[in-house]
């Protein structure tokens, strides 16, 4: 996360840089008055998109919830959807388009699918579990590739051995269920 993080000013100056252009370069095309309405109507409509978002995923959290269904996927859309209002709400010409993309369900749903997988890296499996619901995996038969490390709990037997895995060996498809503790 640190890493990331010294990439922020950069990032938030390049963005800001870009906006000022595309500013510029639709204020000559269409006129700097309906760029600026153009930008007003945009963050107007990114504030309405806050509200009805944050309501939305308010409601499909708290049913989730009641159910007793994992709420990761209704937490991540409502992220998504608070997401894309703000960048709607921020002024400005790309963050807007970025908004508006973030609205379209298949963009929605491929930005929620990464932000789901990035999410459920950095946490435990019992976690992501508990949020996300079983996680599906592929598990391949045989033994464990010489390139790859055993697992420090194996017993010493299993630590020295490893060979090449079977490309032709079946594939398992399961969840993975961890035991509460």
């Amino acid at each position: 996360m640190r890493g990331a993080m010294k990439w922020a000013p950069p990032a938030l100056a390049l963005t800001a840089l870009v906006e000022i252009v595309v500013f510029v370069v639709l204020g000559r095309a269409i006129g700097y008055g309906a760029t600026i309405l153009l930008i007003f109507a945009g963050s107007l409509a990114g504030l309405l998109v806050l509200r009805h978002e944050g309501v939305r995923a308010w409601r499909r959290f708290r049913a989730a919830a009641e159910s007793g269904t994992p709420p990761g996927r209704q937490v991540t859309d409502g992220l998504i959807g608070l997401g894309a209002g703000l960048l709607l709400a921020m002024p400005g010409v790309v963050t807007g388009v970025t908004g508006l993309l973030l609205l379209i369900p298949p963009l929605r749903a491929g930005a929620r699918a990464g932000v789901q997988r990035a999410t459920e890296r950095r946490m435990p499996s019992m976690v992501a579990g508990d949020l996300f619901g079983p996680r599906r995996v592929r598990v391949r038969q045989g033994t464990p590739r010489a390139d790859t490390p055993p697992p420090a709990d194996a017993p010493p037997a299993a630590q020295s051995t490893a060979a090449p895995a079977d490309p032709a060996a079946p594939v398992l498809e399961g969840e993975i269920i961890e035991p509460r503790r």
